[in-house]
């Protein structure tokens, strides 16, 4: 049974710092790749950032590029995202999601459906 569990979530003001962190129960080395995802009140899941865990490969969406830095480490199987000069619009929900080893999904890498596991989630909310 594999687990995700997202921690470092909280409230930060406009121009602010924050960092998540991503942790799997199971070894991460089952995993395709890890994503992180938001989802703010009203609106669909979005994706925020990728890595792909042969090469350590990443991706961004243009909403965030420049701005949040995706990174894994295996010996902590962990996945963190550094999240800087925050706005008032990313205030969300943050959502860890891994890609199972082997799974073949012909879709995009930012289609939800392309993760087979979900972590609980953790707020952020950038206000002043």
């Amino acid at each position: 049974q594999v687990r995700l569990v997202e921690s470092g979530g909280g409230w930060v003001q406009p121009g602010g710092s924050l960092r998540l962190s991503c942790v799997a129960s199971g070894s991460i080395n089952n995993f395709n790749s890890v994503g992180w995802f938001r989802q703010a009140p009203g609106k669909e899941r979005e994706f925020l950032a990728r890595i792909s865990w042969s090469g350590f490969l990443t991706y961004y969406a243009d909403s965030v590029k420049g701005r949040f830095t995706i990174s894994g480490d295996k010996t902590k199987n962990a996945v963190i995202v550094q999240m800087n000069s925050l706005k008032p619009e990313d205030t969300a929900v943050y959502y860890c999601a891994a890609q199972r080893y082997g799974y073949q999904y012909s879709g995009s890498y930012k289609d939800v459906n392309g993760y087979n596991y979900w972590g609980q989630g953790t707020q952020v909310t950038v206000s002043s």
